[in-house]
């Protein structure tokens, strides 16, 4: 007989040389997972694996009536992407066939559009039961995915991610919006919070929201979430006046923060999961920019050769750790994909947790999403498991840092090209440091050094260069518009950054608009600025406003009615392409400012 909860026996494991009782975190699953029970039909799968079974049990269509007998591709080699910057002068039009094709081609610059590729083929029948064919990938499947790359990304996770706990186990999902609607359903009642950015991806909001569950922004720096600020939230909440309990669940983007950009450091998230052992907080650690880790951008004239290709383990010990390397507890639950790193069309990811929370999301894929698509199940698995293996996958990840890093200097040197783009000389005063760019019109009236009259009446917009992931974050600066010292209303500097968004639509350039990605909701009890008297937004984020008795502070320059925001995407554009669309944008800015 299954022992009570009470009585099982309290498990420990050893963190930093002491000994520590690992929680029981079963209290965190949703009423709807409780209740949910294993499919019967899915309990058969593990016996359908048995060697010489004869099975009648299941109602599947006979292989030999599928009409595909093999699929085949040709792929791009593994090495296809040069690691290193281009030597070539970026502003060329045209180029002869040669060895940066490749590159030129993929920024819109012309160039062979020849390519290396190779074949791949998936048989529908194999020897191993356990091979990839199409006689199993397109069959009805489990829902954890087809056995070689169930345990390709197993392997994969335990050896880029390095988790704490050993136990850590993986599943296959149809991508991150799959796994975090799964992951909503399993640890989420309404009325419950979540724990978010201040600014945040949509998708995941509208996800959420739905099943009643109340947004609840944490204020950001240029690392992300603020590990203070989450502090000052959980500490003095008060369930009285919020009416819901306090959060137990987040939801972050620690890496190329969507739309921020913003990388979290091993020092920020070491800090955020303390203090989530310490509430009690599941974290779900939503990462699909995690190889696109870009580096602070440089100047064309300060930008420094890159090395060839370093191997797999040097170059991924330069990135940023997961929060699973943390992870003592169990309390994190990652989600990967294969959209930013295959093709997104591919629907197909992963979760990553302690494996009673991995159970609790496979049983939601059981009875929706089921098994992911066979053919990208098949084609991703005869990629990465039969063709390139581990260390060539690795390689194909390092190329595809570069090619966005590249894609990201391409769009702030054509910011750069039209406007006067310069340091704010508030710059070591915002972040703790962090470069903040000032784009005003393109003419040469700053001073010697560079910078505008302080109180930067010029300035049209400002960003912070993103260090990960496919997006600029453009603050534009509604204080220097000549209607805005007429405004009385709190609502009309909305109507000022709807008015900017329709116009740059109108003009064939199409950004995202900030609000589409906001998290505080006014009918939703979100957190205001009154939770964290002394900040103030600047650039969608958040930092400390001066204290009182500085006589250089001026709260009225950080007020966050003064700002609308916009990202801006270097992802897939080419370069003619982000020149043109940067000429648009000035040309309306000049207009907008000037009405």
């Amino acid at each position: 007989m299954a022992q009570p909860a009470a009585m099982k026996e309290q498990q420990t494991i050893w963190v930093d040389g002491e000994e520590r009782a690992v929680p029981d975190l079963s209290h965190h699953l949703s009423h709807l997972a409780n209740n949910r029970k294993p499919s019967p039909l899915k309990q058969l799968a593990k016996y359908m694996m048995k060697p010489g079974i004869l099975s009648l049990a299941g109602g599947m269509p006979h292989p030999e009536y599928f009409p595909y007998d093999s699929l085949s591709a040709k792929v791009l080699a593994h090495d296809s992407y040069d690691t290193k910057y281009a030597d070539s002068n970026p502003d060329s039009s045209s180029h002869a066939d040669g060895p940066l094709d490749w590159f030129w081609s993929l920024i819109g610059l012309g160039g062979s559009s020849k390519k290396r590729t190779e074949d791949i083929t998936i048989p529908k029948y194999r020897p191993q039961f356990t091979d990839n064919q199409l006689a199993i990938a397109l069959q009805y499947g489990t829902a954890q995915g087809i056995i070689p790359l169930q345990k390709f990304v197993g392997e994969f996770t335990h050896k880029v991610f390095k988790p704490y706990l050993p136990t850590t186990s993986t599943t296959i999902t149809t991508g991150n919006t799959d796994a975090w609607n799964r992951v909503v359903e399993a640890f989420c009642n309404k009325g419950d919070g979540l724990l978010v950015e201040e600014w945040s991806y949509p998708s995941a909001l509208f996800t959420s929201r739905p099943h009643g569950v109340v947004p609840v922004p944490v204020a950001m720096d240029l690392e992300g979430m603020r590990s203070d600020a989450l502090e000052t939230v959980l500490r003095t909440w008060d369930e009285g006046a919020r009416g819901i309990r306090r959060p137990h669940i987040m939801y972050l983007v620690p890496i190329g923060q969507n739309p921020s950009g913003a990388t979290m450091s091993t020092q920020r998230k070491k800090e955020i999961y303390d203090i989530a052992v310490k509430y009690d907080i599941i974290i779900v650690e939503d990462d699909p920019y995690y190889f696109l880790q870009e580096g602070p951008y440089q100047p064309q004239s300060y930008r420094q050769r890159r090395t060839n290709a370093e191997d797999p383990e040097t170059w991924l010990s330069t990135l940023s750790p997961s929060f699973l390397k943390f992870d003592w507890q169990g309390r994190v639950i990652r989600l990967d994909s294969f959209s930013k790193t295959v093709a997104p069309g591919s629907r197909m990811g992963w979760v990553s947790a302690n494996p009673l929370f991995a159970d609790a999301i496979l049983r939601v894929g059981e009875v929706s999403t089921q098994a992911p698509c066979g053919f990208g199940q098949s084609m991703i698995t005869e990629l990465l498991v039969n063709h390139w293996g581990f260390d060539k996958y690795v390689r194909w990840l390092q190329g595809l840092q570069k090619q966005y890093t590249d894609r990201r200097d391409l769009l702030i040197d054509a910011i750069a090209s039209e406007f006067d783009l310069v340091e704010a000389a508030s710059a070591p005063d915002f972040f703790g440091g962090a470069r903040v760019l000032c784009a005003r019109e393109k003419r040469s009236t700053w001073n010697k050094f560079g910078y505008a009259d302080e109180k930067e009446k010029d300035t049209w917009f400002s960003f912070i260069p993103p260090t990960s992931g496919m997006f600029v974050w453009v603050r534009i600066h509604l204080v220097n518009h000549p209607s805005y010292g007429a405004i009385i209303s709190p609502e009309e500097p909305v109507t000022l950054e709807e008015k900017l968004f329709y116009t740059i639509a109108e003009k064939n350039l199409l950004i995202g608009p900030g609000w589409f990605f906001t998290t505080k909701v006014e009918d939703e009890m979100p957190l205001d600025e009154t939770d964290f008297p002394g900040d103030a937004i600047v650039n969608g984020l958040m930092r400390p406003r001066a204290r009182i008795d500085d006589p250089t502070g001026d709260p009225a320059d950080h007020n966050p009615a003064q700002y609308a925001h916009f990202r801006v995407a270097f992802s897939s554009a080419s370069e003619s392409e982000m020149k043109e669309g940067m000429k648009i944008f000035a040309s309306v800015l000049r207009d907008f400012f000037s009405a």
